[in-house]
């Protein structure tokens, strides 16, 4: 189990202080990067000024992104990453394997 550490982030030029486990940090990142993008160009498109209105419609588009994905064309990506993440262990331990025969 991964150690919980604070972590400071801005979103739409806002400091947040959140918890996140240190293995979970580079996507907790990644996550960050993404919102805040989204959020800028609700923002930037200008017909949305309150920033409780624009995180509602950035929370909106990305669930919709993500229903879209796991449902429009029966793709699951949670599926898909468990799946990436099996054949890579596999590989891994036959690599070891031919590691040991030499």
């Amino acid at each position: 189990m991964s150690k919980i550490s604070s972590l400071d982030v801005t979103i739409l030029d806002r400091e947040l202080r959140v918890a996140c486990p240190e293995d979970e940090r580079a996507e907790l990142l990644d996550a960050v990067a993404y919102l805040d993008k989204k959020m800028r160009e609700i923002r930037d498109a200008g017909k949305i000024a309150s920033i409780e209105r624009i995180a509602i419609m950035a929370a909106l588009n990305i669930t919709h992104e993500l229903l879209t994905t796991r449902i429009g064309g029966g793709f699951d990506l949670a599926e898909f990453k468990r799946r990436m993440e099996a054949m890579q262990a596999t590989i891994d331990e036959t690599l070891a394997e031919q590691d040991e025969l030499f």
